[in-house]
C-alpha cells in the first residue's frame, strides 16, 4: 500500500512536537516555579488573616482587599509617577535614540557604550549618587556658593524621585527605540520627501509610525518595573513620598500583616495588568484607524 505525503509526514511532524515538546519544558518550569506559584501563594494569602503573632491564618475573607483603600494615596503616587516618568524618558530618550539611528555616525559605538555604562554599577549605587548630588552638599550648596538664597529643597521630593527614575530608567527607553528606528527604511525616508513632504511632515507620517513598536517596547519596559519600584523613593523620598513597594515592605516585613500585604500586591499587579491593556488597546486602535486612513 502505497502512503501519500500527509501520511509519510506525519511521523516528521510528531518528533517535530516532542523536540519543541522537550525544550520548552526547561522554561515552563522555571516559569511555573517562579511566576505561578508564587502568585498563587499571594491569591491564597490575600483571602487569610494575619496571626495574632503575625503572619499569616488561614481563612477565607474578603477583608483584605476591602481595606486597600486606606493606601490609596500608595497607589495615587505610583502610578502618576510611573506615567509621568515614563512619559519624561520618552521625549528624552527618542531624540536621542533619533540621533544615534540617524546622526551619530562613526561616534555611535562610543555613545552606545556611555550609555550603556552605568549598568555595569550597581542601582543602589547609582541611586546613592543622586543622594549625594541632591542632598544639602550637593546641588543646593552650589547653587548657595553662587548666591542663589533661599537653597532649594531637592531631597525628599517627587522631583527627586522622578529624577532618579529618569536616569535609572533612561536606558530602557532608548535601547528599543535605537533599535526600530536603525532598521527603519530610509528608502520611505526618500520617498516622502520626493513626494514634497517636509521633515515634521515625514516624521509624523512615517518616522513616528514605523518606530512605534519601539516606543511602546520602552515605555512597557520602563512602566511595568516601575510600578513595583521600592529603593528610589525610599532613598530619594526618604520616606515623604509613599510607594506600593514601601507599603508592601511595611506590610511584610515590619507589621507582619501578610494577607493584607497580599491583596496590596495583587492590587498592584492588577493595577499594571489594567493600565497596560488599556495602553496597548489605545496604541493598537490608533494604529488602525492610521492604517485606514491611509486606504
Amino acid at each position: 500500500m502505497v502512503q501519500g505525503p500527509a501520511a509519510v509526514a506525519a511521523p516528521g511532524r510528531g518528533r517535530g512536537r516532542a523536540v519543541t515538546a522537550l525544550l520548552l519544558t526547561p522554561t515552563s518550569l522555571w516559569y511555573l516555579l517562579l511566576l505561578l506559584v508564587p502568585l498563587a501563594i499571594l491569591i491564597v494569602f490575600s483571602f487569610g488573616e494575619r496571626s495574632p503573632v503575625g503572619g499569616y491564618h488561614p481563612g477565607l475573607t474578603l477583608e483584605n482587599y476591602l481595606r486597600l483603600p486606606t493606601r490609596q494615596a500608595a497607589f495615587v503616587n505610583t502610578l502618576v509617577l510611573a506615567v509621568a516618568s515614563t512619559a519624561l524618558c520618552a521625549l528624552l530618550g527618542y531624540p536621542l535614540a533619533y540621533y544615534l539611528a540617524t546622526r551619530a555616525g562613526s561616534r555611535r559605538t562610543l555613545l552606545l557604550i556611555l550609555i550603556a555604562l552605568p549598568f555595569l554599577t550597581s542601582f543602589l549605587i547609582r541611586t546613592y549618587a543622586w543622594f549625594t548630588i541632591l542632598g544639602a552638599n550637593g546641588i543646593p550648596a552650589i547653587l548657595g556658593a553662587l548666591g542663589v538664597s533661599p537653597r532649594p529643597v531637592l531631597l525628599n521630593t517627587h522631583f527627586a524621585i522622578l529624577i532618579g527614575i529618569v536616569y535609572n530608567y533612561l536606558p530602557l527607553m532608548v535601547f528599543p527605540l535605537y533599535v526600530s528606528l536603525e532598521r527603519l527604511d530610509k528608502r520611505l525616508l526618500e520617498a516622502s520627501k520626493d513626494l514634497g513632504a517636509g521633515r515634521w511632515a515625514t516624521f509624523r507620517q512615517v518616522t513616528l509610525p514605523l518606530s512605534a513598536p519601539g516606543l511602546i517596547s520602552g515605555a512597557l519596559l520602563v512602566f511595568i518595573p516601575m510600578m513595583g519600584e521600592y529603593i528610589i523613593p525610599n532613598m530619594l523620598g526618604g520616606g515623604k513620598v509613599f510607594f506600593v513597594g514601601n507599603a508592601l515592605v511595611d506590610l511584610f516585613l515590619q507589621s507582619r500583616n501578610w494577607p493584607f500585604g497580599s491583596a496590596a500586591a495583587i492590587g498592584l499587579i492588577m493595577v499594571v495588568l489594567i493600565t497596560v491593556s488599556i495602553y496597548l488597546f489605545l496604541t493598537s486602535r490608533g494604529r488602525v484607524q492610521r492604517e485606514v486612513s491611509q486606504l
